[in-house]
């Protein structure tokens, strides 16, 4: 042992410089403001992780900060801040200047509890705040170690050399255990959370040996480098399982693209089951299903349910979500630029795409997820200037109810030209009651930054939007406006005297709107009128506007019904209001974008489970830890260290005591002792 210290002490002798910074630092690493400082450091990174929502994809963290903060964020690594290197690097500093710390002043603590302080000396116990001093004839310290044994304490006595005698007691000198409980609980805590944060992982990623794959493709065909193999540390990963339908891989979140995890058992999904409050919103959800290990084979039966995780093999499987597992769907496509033509019916499948052919242009029909019950807001309040459509609603008196809660079935799906360009739908199948009317919804919109425009078609007495297309066909229909212009003409001209030549002029109006309203609705109106009409005349040409299609509109239907070889209806308010609902939406389909009306006509529901899965093997350190901490404090803060010193010289008795913590107790229990021991040593 002689000659390495020998060889430290050459060093040490021929580099000084060296050794001051090797000490300066072992003295920064092992001090309290450097633990301190790490601490608050991870306090605030956590505060972040809570506050910012972790592991989410990138685009949606784009979108929500933009472009400049997001990279900003990203740089920093908030976007899953408890697995960024510079949190492990903390909290490995951490846990090495606590160890230090423990290390440069764990023996002196040792050496505390284990002391009695039997060197104290008279005028040190005299200068004590609790310290006091009596007579008596032949005190002896057997009788006094024998009271303090009786209440608790551990003693030790000692005999001076100038004769005297002292008596060193203490009590509770274990509650300076709780400084080690707590430093180490520190430790456990940190180093769980290092095997949590799989540090091996982050540094594969740093030398490039593991890369995330950023492509969307069939999971069998995701290279090795973005794969981990069933013996990675730590993970948490999530995957969707259709009914009937297995797994044996999860799927982890990594920056801008993801991981994939080999799992060492299949996951079979039985069955999922699903309860609806009244209004639509989830009250319980689980899943059936069977875990079958790829070593040994055997099968695991459970069902899953919220909070209620199944643990096969150190992996949690815990219930998480649930959604649209790929239902077959059956659709009425209405061909929009083919009015007059009737629905084609078509079969297709959520979460997949399929090739769509309309008049004559290929397009790819990319359908979302199938969901059964909507909780949504659908009417959306606007302060922008009325448009003569705004007008036209406003003339029917339709007023939007403030809230919609169930709207039922709805399929999202975009439909994408040749050129790659797509548009997004949200249609639903049951209809929507305003006011004793009923209506069909689609949202639609352009690009994922814009919110849905919805689109309102009015259903006929069959709940059928039948006699609404009807009625598109006719107004799209140039050889039915002359027949349309008479019929308006004879019922506007009845019972009055207007010459021949007013009644060509008002047929040709009737004929012109219609005309210019098939050709791009009410905006097309208002383009003409800011063109031809000057301003201060456009209102009263609007308004005049609308009262023809108002009353044109009628006929439109009569006509539409006449060669349908329908009965057309009587006029009442419930029709009326239908017809002036289908100007509307007749309107707003000139901005649908797509070149057909994909009706949701039926559905068979298949379900999928939203599992996630998780190794943790840090996570029974964190527990150990958080116990130890529990108990450290408890320790600290509960227990107190009482210590006494009875001291005998000749004749004179000196008492006193110490405590760490100086409060009303420890002045009761100094004059409790204090009076017991006269008692004792005076015969009293």
């Amino acid at each position: 042992m002689a000659f390495p210290f020998r060889i430290q002490q050459h060093i040490m002798k021929n580099n000084p410089r060296r050794h001051s910074r090797l000490h300066s630092w072992y003295e920064l690493l092992s001090s309290m403001r450097f633990a301190i400082g790490l601490l608050t450091i991870i306090a605030i990174a956590s505060i972040i992780g809570t506050v910012l929502k972790q592991n989410e994809p990138y685009p949606n963290y784009a979108f929500e900060f933009g472009p400049f903060w997001f990279e900003v964020f990203s740089v920093l690594g908030l976007y899953d801040v408890y697995h960024s290197v510079w949190f492990l690097t903390i909290l490995a500093f951490l846990v090495l200047s606590i160890s230090l710390c423990i290390f440069r002043n764990g023996p002196g603590f040792i050496k505390e509890i284990k002391g009695f302080r039997e060197k104290a000396t008279d005028t040190s116990l005299a200068a004590m705040k609790h310290s006091a001093s009596f007579t008596a004839e032949a005190p002896e310290l057997a009788i006094v170690g024998r009271y303090l044994q009786q209440q608790g304490y551990r003693f030790r006595e000692k005999q001076r050399e100038d004769g005297s005698q002292l008596l060193a007691a203490k009590k509770g000198a274990f509650s300076k255990l709780g400084y080690f409980f707590a430093h180490i609980a520190i430790i456990v805590i940190c180093i769980g959370g290092l095997l949590d944060g799989n540090l091996p992982l982050k540094v594969g990623e740093l030398f490039g040996r593991i890369v995330p794959e950023t492509r969307d493709i069939p999971q069998s065909q995701i290279p090795e480098q973005s794969r981990l193999g069933v013996g990675n540390l730590s993970f948490r990963g999530n995957v969707t399982i259709a009914e009937n339908k297995s797994a044996d891989v999860t799927f982890i979140n990594a920056g801008n693209g993801y991981l994939v995890q080999e799992l060492p058992f299949v996951i079979t999904l039985k069955k999922f089951h699903v309860d609806y409050y009244s209004n639509g919103m989830p009250k319980l959800f689980a899943s059936d299903i069977l875990v079958t290990d790829k070593a040994s084979g055997k099968v695991t039966a459970a069902t899953v349910k919220v909070n209620h995780p199944l643990i096969v093999d150190g992996v949690a499987i815990y219930q998480s979500s649930f959604g649209d597992g790929g239902s077959p769907l059956r659709f009425k496509a209405w061909n929009l630029a083919k009015p007059q033509s009737a629905p084609t019916d078509i079969k297709a499948l959520s979460m997949a795409s399929q090739p769509l052919l309309a008049n004559g242009q290929s397009y790819t029909l990319e359908l979302g997820e199938f969901r059964l019950f909507n909780i949504e807001d659908m009417s959306k309040p606007t302060t922008q200037p009325k448009t003569l459509s705004e007008q036209m609603q406003d003339a029917r008196s339709v007023k939007q109810e403030k809230q919609l809660k169930n709207q039922g079935p709805s399929i999202s799906f975009k439909l994408r030209d040749s050129q790659g360009q797509a548009v997004e739908f949200m249609h639903y199948m049951a209809p929507i009651q305003q006011e004793g009317s009923s209506y069909l919804i689609a949202g639609v919109r352009k690009t994922v930054a814009e919110p849905f425009q919805y689109l309102r078609i009015p259903l006929d007495e069959n709940m059928s939007i039948e006699r609404f297309m009807r009625l598109r066909a006719a107004l799209l229909n140039p050889a039915l406006y002359a027949e349309i212009a008479h019929d308006s003409t004879q019922k506007a001209m009845q019972g009055a005297a207007i010459s021949p030549t007013m009644q060509r002029q008002f047929s040709d109006s009737v004929e012109w709107i219609l005309a210019r309203f098939a050709q791009g609705g009410f905006a097309g109106l208002e383009q003409f009128l800011d063109k031809k009409v000057p301003a201060d005349k456009r209102q009263a040409v609007a308004q005049t506007y609308i009262k023809i299609l108002q009353g044109a509109v009628v006929d439109v239907m009569a006509v539409a019904d006449r060669h349908a070889d329908i009965k057309p209806r009587e006029l009442s308010a419930d029709n009326y209001r239908f017809l002036l609902d289908s100007l509307v939406a007749a309107s707003a389909l000139h901005d649908y974008g797509a070149p057909v009306f994909l009706q949701l006509d039926g559905f068979d529901q298949v379900q999928a489970s939203g599992l996630q899965l998780t190794r943790s093997p840090g996570k029974t350190l964190v527990y150990l830890g958080s116990l130890l901490l529990v108990i450290g404090i408890i320790l600290m803060f509960y227990v107190r260290e009482l210590r006494l010193w009875v001291s005998l010289h000749d004749k004179q008795v000196r008492i006193a005591m110490a405590s760490n913590r100086h409060n009303r107790d420890l002045d009761t229990d100094f004059t409790r002792h204090c009076d017991a021991i006269k008692q004792l040593l005076r015969g009293i």
